[in-house]
């Protein structure tokens, strides 16, 4: 059984720090571009950072670039968002993804960050 298990997320004040995982089971992500999504209530869903399979090469959405670090670990099937300087703005459910162009894309449930004081 596929799954995708995200955990990290709680309550920080801004300024804060968090470090979201996603534990990947059911398959192994080194094929696998992995990718993280938030959605803010009354938004769509975004991109904020994904990471390739090979080369290690990663992208950032605007408002997360040098606060958000991605990185993986293919040995432990483990994709890490460590999250610095957090503002409320960042405040969403936050999603794991896995996606391989021969169509397979899988989600996790979703863990949820709020930056609040």
């Amino acid at each position: 059984q596929v799954q995708l298990v995200e955990s990290g997320g709680g309550l920080v004040q801004p300024g804060g720090s968090l470090r979201l995982s996603c534990v990947a089971s059911g398959f192994t992500i080194t094929s696998y571009a992995m990718n993280w999504y938030r959605q803010a209530p009354g938004k769509e869903r975004e991109l904020v950072a994904g990471i390739r399979s090979t080369g290690g090469r990663t992208n950032y959405a605007d408002s997360v670039k040098g606060r958000f670090t991605i990185s993986r670990d293919n040995t432990k099937n483990t994709l890490v968002l460590q999250m610095n300087s957090l503002k409320p703005e960042d405040t969403a459910v936050y999603f794991c993804n896995a996606f391989r162009f021969d169509g397979n894309n899988y989600w996790g449930q979703g863990t949820q960050v709020t930056v609040s004081s």
